[in-house]
């Protein structure tokens, strides 16, 4: 949550909400046992999650929501149990999870809830090592992902209003929630399940363009029978712009003043505290310095938390990784893309590791609370394999006659609105644009490059436009040929996650690229979304064998052979520029020499015994060889 990133002194003023809280005990008793309140003991169903003065019940009995958040979608499905059962042993007695709308329907009408995606699973998963379930369905959820975690193919209509009761946005959320509700309902407290409780939307009081809108939202859960505890969330300063009369307000960490528990006392009364989202680090940026938690203020801040019985999430509890192209952006003063990892300093690493920070908040957590001692996993493995050097490559060049068909068209045309995915347009990747011209000069984005663009005249490189260049000067060819071939290569970097122009994020070229003034004409546009699809089975064999000094753009092809079974282990791009990492079909997710993150998680369930396929989509120049390491390299903190 990038809202994090500046975190004011005393930001939770715990004790300032004493005066408001008067029935809050001062003292807990010496550690609170809630052993009895887990999935498989409360068998009695009748009542679930309520308020009740400023404690929560759960069955009837005092409750304190310990919780931690953990993306299913971030994870290798393979281990959500591991990443779940270490929630339970740190002393956590909730697991929330958010459901990413633009990954479960990324094409208008097509829905995905299997294999990474198969939410059901992972709630059930989590019942059964003993959490409870807070889920987060949105459809807006935030949390770092690309547009929010909204589909771009929202974006065709030029009318759209995302996140109000414009017509165009509520008929596709009731076709979404249609299909997601029929999925969870039945995994409810009171049918047996572990939700105990569903959170409707995410920090609309920062967003605010529609006052009927969050009504909306709740009336369309409740319709689908939704009927565990409803809540919101939202930062201290807009707390009251996000609430719903009858719906529990819950705070995210950001602008929690005295105010803040004012504000809640007079429209809510006197009632639990949850802490929806409490964290002390962020997610990291290309280009910019790690962000790190701080351990002794996050410890003073949970210990005062627990003295005035607050509830608390821990965002994240585990990060995981933005695995393909799932990691949005954040624009404050500049536009910045989020990197691969999405450790976020969470207090399990990247790859489900134990942190130093897990054994101390594991300690403090079995001082005051009941802590089963007997779920605790082991440590994984991690294996250090030989390094790959690649074998043969494939220009882009070379490939651009065996994609579909190019889209030929008189202006550019956005990702979002090309005649692809069945009308839904392109969401992610790459996508070329190319165009004859007939004299060189200044090439002039104006703006219109979202978000990278590398300019090549005749398949040379020229540059690159983004948004601290706009503009390139294209040399004069003496040649015999009265045109030559511009091609301008756009990556979408990812949309913004957060804020009131979520409306405006359009990819690829959105308008006019001119030359000497002039705007362009005529091109031919090739999508590159880089789907599982499209490396495993379209790229074709033409494959040549690597010399020196191949530069990119090009897909670079070579083998990683293991002998026994396969463990997790961390890719190391050492010498290679920028680009995007396939294994055996699968979408690494992105690397870049300009930092911070120095070394990429693989899940060993990716790998296999014996021959393993690695693809390479390098922009600029390839590297002498593909590394691998068993230690985590995400780069210098501060």
């Amino acid at each position: 949550m990038w809202a994090f990133l500046v975190r004011p002194e005393c930001i939770l003023c715990l004790s300032s909400a004493l005066s408001v809280m008067t029935q809050l005990r001062d003292n807990l008793p010496p550690r609170i046992n809630q052993t009895h309140l887990t999935p498989s003991h409360l068998t009695d169903r009748n009542e679930g999650l309520k308020v009740k003065g400023s404690n929560f019940t759960l069955g009837g009995f005092p409750f304190l929501i310990v919780a931690g958040t953990i993306h299913y979608f971030r994870v290798p499905r393979e281990y959500w149990r591991d990443r779940l059962l270490k929630l339970k042993a740190g002393g956590f007695n909730t697991v929330t999870t958010h459901v990413p709308w633009n990954l479960h329907e990324p094409i208008e009408g097509q829905f995905y809830f299997t294999r990474n995606l198969d939410l059901k699973t992972f709630i059930l998963t989590a019942s059964d090592v003993g959490l409870w379930v807070i889920l987060c369905p949105g459809p807006y959820i935030g949390v770092d992902l690309d547009l929010g975690g909204l589909p771009s193919w929202l974006l065709r209509d030029p009318r759209m209003k995302l996140r109000t009761t414009y017509k165009g946005f509520t008929k596709a959320v009731n076709l979404y929630f249609d299909q997601l509700i029929q999925r969870i309902v039945s995994l409810q407290y009171h049918n047996g399940g572990p939700i105990i409780a569903v959170q409707v939307e995410n920090e609309y009081g920062s967003y605010y363009k529609d006052k009927r809108y969050m009504r909306y939202i709740k009336r369309a859960l409740v319709e689908r029978n939704i009927q565990v505890l409803l809540m919101t969330a939202d930062n201290g300063q807009e707390v009251t712009k996000g609430h719903l009369r009858n719906v529990l307000a819950t705070l995210h960490m950001k602008n929690i003043y005295k105010e803040t528990y004012q504000k809640l006392f007079l429209f809510q009364g006197l009632s639990p505290m949850l802490m929806t989202v409490y964290t002390a680090s962020s997610f990291d940026t290309w280009g910019l310095i790690r962000h790190t938690l701080d351990l002794h203020v996050l410890m003073k801040d949970v210990h005062e938390m627990f003295k005035l019985r607050f509830s608390l999430n821990f965002y994240m509890f585990h990060g995981g990784t933005n695995f393909g192209f799932m990691g949005g952006a954040m624009s404050s003063q500049n536009y910045v893309s989020m990197v691969t990892s999405y450790d976020y300093g969470a207090l399990l690493t990247e790859d489900g590791d134990y942190t130093p920070e897990y054994l101390t908040f594991q300690e403090y957590f079995s001082s005051v609370l009941v802590v089963p001692t007997h779920l605790q996993p082991d440590r994984k493995l991690k294996a250090v394999y030989k390094s790959v050097i690649p074998s043969h490559y494939l220009s882009l060049w070379d490939i651009l006659p065996y994609l579909e068909k190019p889209i030929q068209s008189v202006k550019p045309i956005c990702m979002e609105e090309l005649p692809v995915n069945r009308g839904s347009g392109q969401s992610t990747g790459y996508t070329l644009y190319e165009t004859s011209i007939s004299t060189g000069g200044i090439l002039t984005s104006r703006h219109n490059v979202q978000d990278r663009a590398q300019v090549f005249l005749e398949e040379k490189y020229i540059g690159v436009l983004d948004y601290f260049t706009d503009h390139l000067m294209i040399p004069y060819i003496n040649s015999y040929k009265n045109s030559w071939t511009l091609s301008i290569l756009v990556e979408n970097q990812g949309r913004i996650a957060y804020g009131k122009n979520i409306n405006k994020e359009k990819k690829g070229l959105t308008g006019n690229i001119y030359l000497n003034n002039s705007p362009l004409r005529r091109f031919k546009i090739f999508t590159l979304e880089m789907k599982a699809k499209f490396i495993q089975r379209d790229l074709p064999n033409l494959w040549k064998p690597v010399s020196n000094h191949v530069l990119g753009p090009a897909f670079f092809l070579g083998f990683l052979r293991i002998g026994h079974t396969p463990r997790d282990t961390f890719i190391k791009m050492e010498g290679w520029k920028k680009g995007v990492i396939f294994i055996n079909g699968q979408n690494l997710g992105r690397y870049w020499e300009i930092g911070p993150q120095e070394t990429f998680y693989l899940p060993g369930p990716w790998l296999q015994a014996g021959k393993n396929e690695i693809i390479v989509f390098e922009e600029l120049k390839a590297g002498p060889d593909i590394q691998f390491t068993n230690i985590s390299h995400l780069g210098m903190a501060f």
